[in-house]
């Protein structure tokens, strides 16, 4: 029996401390309808970092897809055992500044224990900026062009990886680029009409991507599929020997300290997602009456510091970090959240009905075989798109042309020579630029530079 809510009250659950427990089948309706969608965009898309976690680890593909099946469950657990209203996800922005990183680091023990320093330093962050609820102030703090620039390098390093990427599998990888980019991003094709066939394509388009993708790579060759039946028994025990901070230990203090900058960048991006997860569900809230949506941003602090801490702690370190939203798959979940409680009765159940497939499914063996030769594919779309997003969101948060240059600069820095050298020579940058001046509102000083620059031009 479904415990319902009344009417404009939040979704029942069992509270415990500043979480809600939401329990399928008894706080949030199960409706199969999603399951399936849902459950293969997951499992393809934290696949992708499977690749990752075996080239950095040193450890084999049964090793690295248990990782990402508890990754998987520490996904979960941000709708069913805390009650944060977002749909999870990882912080995929860092990513491509993630792999900067691991590439100084060698495979193996020093590649774990690197990952594992920047798990702890993210970890502290959140509980620090959660329990003194200071991080809107440490954000309003940072100036627009660092941080455009931060996110800027994310772009470069995104675009750096897939250029390397490209001639192992040229035809496959632009087929899927191609659709995902006209199906999310294309001018001409946002503006044909609003035909069932096209909303379904464009909330599709990862899933269209891969599979596509996956059809023209079998026909020429660059993939195979390897079909066998039966059941995935995770490895456990290699696990964690292999992985957990129980058995590689801490890593050492100047390791640690050394990836503080890298760190501090990653806060910058998860606050921005927050910043954009909390206006989507205002959104939502503002359009259903039905249901109070809580919104609480130092919960999701503590959140996002309890799933990362539990990765490390259950099965060691994934080559991305927990972060609170995964943002296509938010605004598709709302858009069908906005037609009413008939078609989704909760924002909860939404989520969960979108992701509850994925860890089953992971556990087939005929589904590894269909989705680990596509990981490169999913791995590289991904990447592209997070390069893509972040280059125009970057360029985005600053107006004028001392600033835009500015952020390009501190984005080849962070993206060539690492966080530390990126965020140090950015403030150096910034201040003999711009000084005291408001970047996004040209100073009279900054008008006659950009008027000279143009007569010189």
């Amino acid at each position: 029996m479904i415990r319902k809510r009344k009417e404009g009250d939040i979704h029942p659950g069992i509270k415990w401390g500043p979480f809600t427990a939401r329990i399928p089948g008894v706080h949030l309706e199960i409706t199969p309808n999603q399951h399936l969608q849902g459950g293969l965009l997951l499992l393809a898309t934290c696949g992708s970092i499977t690749p990752l976690a075996m080239k950095y680890f040193d450890i084999s593909l049964e090793v690295a897809w248990t990782v990402s099946l508890v990754f998987l469950v520490w996904v979960l657990a941000q709708t069913i055992l805390f009650g944060d209203v977002y749909a999870a996800g990882a912080i995929t922005p860092a990513l491509p500044l993630t792999i900067v990183y691991l590439n100084t680091l060698t495979p193996g023990i020093e590649a774990v224990h690197g990952m594992i320093a920047i798990s702890i330093v993210v970890i502290a962050l959140f509980l620090f900026f959660g329990i003194t609820r200071l991080g809107e102030k440490f954000n309003n703090l940072i100036p627009a062009s660092l941080k455009a620039g931060i996110i800027m390098g994310a772009a470069i390093a995104a675009f750096q990886s897939e250029l390397g990427r490209l001639p192992n599998m040229p035809i496959t990888l632009i087929t899927a680029w191609v659709i995902v980019l006209l199906l999310m991003f294309s001018i001409p094709f946002a503006s044909l009409p609003d035909t069932k066939a096209k909303v379904i394509a464009g909330s599709n388009a990862l899933l269209i991507a891969f599979s596509v993708a996956g059809v023209v790579g079998f026909f020429t060759g660059e993939v195979t599929f390897d079909l066998k039946w039966g059941i995935f028994v995770p490895p456990i025990g290699e696990v964690f020997s292999t992985l957990s901070i129980w058995s590689v230990g801490l890593p050492p203090l100047e390791m640690i300290i050394s990836v503080i900058p890298l760190g501090f960048m990653f806060y910058i991006l998860v606050f921005g997602d927050l910043l954009v997860a909390q206006t989507l569900l205002k959104d939502a809230d503002e359009a259903r009456k039905d249901e109070k949506i809580d919104i609480n941003m130092n919960r999701s602090h503590y959140v996002l510091a309890l799933r990362n801490l539990g990765q490390i702690l259950t099965a060691g370190p994934m080559p991305w970090l927990h972060g609170p939203i995964w943002t296509g798959v938010q605004v598709f979940l709302i858009q069908r959240y906005k037609k009413g409680r008939n078609t989704m009765d909760s924002i909860f159940s939404g989520v969960a009905n979108f992701y509850l497939l994925a860890i089953p499914l992971g556990l087939l063996l005929p589904v590894m075989g269909i989705i680990a030769p596509l990981f490169p594919v999913a791995l590289s779309v991904t990447i592209l798109l997070t390069g893509f997003a972040c280059a125009y969101v970057a360029m985005s948060m600053v107006t004028n042309n001392i600033s835009r240059g500015l952020v390009l600069m501190i984005g080849m820095l962070c993206a060539t020579l690492g966080a530390a050298w990126g965020i140090g020579i950015g403030i150096a940058l910034y201040i003999l630029l711009i000084g005291r001046n408001k970047e996004n509102l040209p100073s009279e000083k900054e008008k006659v530079v950009e008027e000279k620059q143009e007569k010189i031009s």
